[in-house]
């Protein structure tokens, strides 16, 4: 077999195991933290409106459906342009800058923050938003113990000028463009 196919092949393997690895992935991470643990919680039950606005529970289903969204795109993006998964395990080859990630370096940690809160404003359940920002905590101490250093360690100056461009947290308004795109 020849070079060429050889590497069309194997890339084409490795495309079919990050799809693969990503749709697992997401029904183990986002479906246990953002899911399971959320309605272990709150049993998924409706209680009075927070602070009684009614119009919390219409934010709260708008935060649910975008951090789905956003983390169905997040997981494409990883699969398709990464060849790889956000799972340690089978990680990116590329690093992904593209979409969201060109406003903000974590929309996955972001996007289920947002349907975890999502669901506390939409069910009125108080210990769902408290839950929300202990995920949120441990979601930070991972990304500055482990997933910046690794990337760093993988990436080098490509991570260096992603993380000097675009913000850990809060999006930046307009999106960031790699120099070698310019």
């Amino acid at each position: 077999m020849e070079t060429n196919e050889r590497s069309s092949v194997e890339s084409g393997m490795r495309r079919v195991f990050a799809v693969l690895g990503s749709v697992i992935f997401f029904f183990i991470a986002p479906g246990t933290v953002a899911a399971l643990v959320p309605w272990w919680i709150s049993g998924w039950r409706f209680q009075a409106p927070l602070l009684g606005f009614g119009f919390l529970r219409v934010v709260g289903v708008l935060f649910f459906i975008a951090g789905g969204l956003i983390l169905l795109d997040s997981f494409a993006r990883f699969a398709f342009q990464g060849l790889g998964t956000p799972a340690p395990v089978f990680p990116t080859r590329h690093l992904v800058v593209t979409g969201l990630y060109r406003h903000e370096r974590n929309p996955i940690y972001v996007a289920n923050v947002l349907v975890i809160v999502g669901q506390g404003l939409l069910f009125g359940d108080v210990r769902l938003l408290a839950y929300g920002a202990l995920v949120w905590l441990a979601f930070h101490l991972v990304v500055l113990g482990y997933e910046e250093p690794t990337l760093q360690a993988t990436f080098g100056r490509e991570y260096e000028s992603f993380c000097a461009h675009v913000p850990r947290w809060l999006p930046r308004a307009r999106p960031w463009r790699p120099a070698a795109e310019d």
